[in-house]
């Protein structure tokens, strides 16, 4: 679906008077008025766009929204929509979405934002006689002029680039924010494309659909629940946390939508501190969040929280929890080791071996999923949680929240037994290109064959608290 992006390059005089001539370049997205909504342009399956027949069921595509909070929205909250258009037979991608009253399909209905240079926002008149593009610049507030109010998101130039290619299905994400105060129910109309790529007319295949938004609320303040804060479980859960560690919040009406943070949510290389509303502070600061939902928030404890009892409350426009008091220490450290590692009885630390693919325990140990023991010498990579302070390479603290580097390494004194053998680190440190998470790449310590063998670690020799094991054999 590229924007046959009307100029008006000449005028000629005829007998009803002076027509504009229209010339289209395949560049973009569609112009304005293409996502099937009632009495406009209809979709790009329409004249001087593209042949064919809209949800045509030989070419067995689709175009489909997700919702963060399902088909609902709650006034003034921001919502994340990814635009997935899927189709086995193509492999080039565009679309067109705007979001209108139920009651009145001439009046928008809330403001787009790009979240990346792979959407672009188009502007247009009621008659359809003027346009603009409001591109994504980074930092910058997409608007349009008053004389050109109706608002459509669609894929960019870039965005049909980048994606030109790929089989079978693309999706774009952005955000949009819904009207400040309750305007009954809302529509989404959405059409997409999925193109032969020889920007040609004729070969795409059209798809539209609409969904129906009913308001809803945040049922009331978030409630916290009675021993609800617990640092992440797949890396113990335990009831104390630390600066940089991360912590599951349990409890009701902690968010109006379930996501997980995207990439637009971040500022550099900054996690947010929000995501749809939602905040968390934890001694007075501001945590990070990757995840939020009804009944569970995930959160990063900040830098510089004081160790000692503290407060922490979650936030959202229908009000401010209870405080629920926990436990910061100087370090909270836990090694990945997920329930679903649990094998017969004996929990199994989460290694890998560099190839990224396979586990290290006995031969079948999980139905399918690749493992083997390990031999002593090969290099496994282990991951963890709450392991203290970490230097960047010019030996200045990294800060929670951050995206880590390649270059960095773990402030702290750390040991590792295999049984009663001590291994080697090749490295120790946050996992680069990650928020929070620690990576140490071991050597496997030369000890006897065994499917069991115990792991244990010792940080700033005290002993972690997990009781853990792994598989080695010659």
């Amino acid at each position: 679906m590229e924007r046959k992006r009307k100029l008006y390059a000449a005028k000629v005089a005829v007998i009803m008077g002076v027509l504009p001539i229209l010339i289209w370049a395949h560049e973009y997205g569609p112009d304005p008025g293409h996502s099937g909504v009632p009495n406009e342009l209809g979709t790009c399956a329409s004249a001087q766009c593209h042949v064919g027949t809209t949800n045509d069921p030989a070419n067995k595509g689709s175009v489909s929204v997700a919702f963060p909070g399902g088909q609902t929205y709650i006034p003034g909250v921001k919502q994340h929509l990814v635009v997935t258009i899927a189709d086995p037979a193509q492999h080039a991608w565009g679309f067109q979405l705007t979001t209108r009253l139920a009651s009145d399909p001439a009046a928008v209905a809330g403001t787009f934002a790009s979240t990346d240079q792979n959407t672009t926002m188009m502007c247009g008149s009621t008659d359809f006689n003027q346009q603009q593009e409001a591109p994504y610049a980074s930092g910058q507030t997409q608007t349009c002029p008053a004389s050109m109010p109706l608002q459509y998101i669609e894929q960019s130039r870039a965005g049909y680039n980048a994606t030109k290619g790929n089989t079978g299905s693309q999706t774009y994400q952005f955000d949009w924010t819904p009207p400040d105060t309750n305007a009954g129910d809302l529509k989404i109309y959405v059409s997409g494309n999925a193109a032969n790529g020889d920007v040609q007319r004729t070969g795409d295949h059209i798809y539209n659909t609409s969904y129906t938004l009913t308001p809803g609320s945040f049922g009331g303040p978030p409630e916290i629940t009675s021993q609800g804060v617990v640092s992440a479980g797949a890396f113990g859960g335990f009831t104390a946390v630390a600066p940089g560690s991360w912590m599951e919040i349990y409890g009701s009406n902690l968010s109006a939508t379930t996501r997980l943070w995207a990439g637009a949510d971040f500022t550099g290389t900054q996690a947010p501190n929000s995501l749809d509303s939602v905040t968390v502070t934890i001694g007075g600061k501001a945590a990070f969040l990757d995840y939020i939902s009804p009944t569970q928030v995930n959160a990063q404890v900040p830098s510089g929280v004081p160790e000692g009892a503290q407060q922490m409350t979650v936030s959202t426009p229908a009000g401010i929890s209870s405080s629920f008091d926990i436990i910061v220490n100087a370090m909270e450290p836990g090694l990945l080791a997920p329930s679903s590692f649990l094998v017969g009885g004996k929990q199994y630390v989460v290694a890998q071996f560099l190839d990224g693919l396979t586990y290290v325990m006995p031969p079948n140990a999980i139905p399918g999923i690749p493992s083997r023991q390990a031999k002593p010498g090969e290099i496994i990579v282990i991951y963890g949680i709450g392991f203290g302070p970490v230097l960047d390479s010019g030996n200045q603290n990294i800060s929670a929240g951050t995206i880590a580097g390649t270059a960095n390494k773990l402030a702290n004194s750390l040991s590792m037994n295999f049984g009663s053998s001590s291994a080697t680190f090749k490295y120790s440190g946050l996992a680069p290109n990650f928020v929070g998470l620690y990576q140490f790449n071991v050597v496997v310590p030369s000890v006897a064959n065994n499917d069991l063998v115990p792991l244990s670690f010792k940080l700033n020799g005290a002993s972690g608290s997990q009781t853990l094991f792994t598989a080695v054999h010659n």
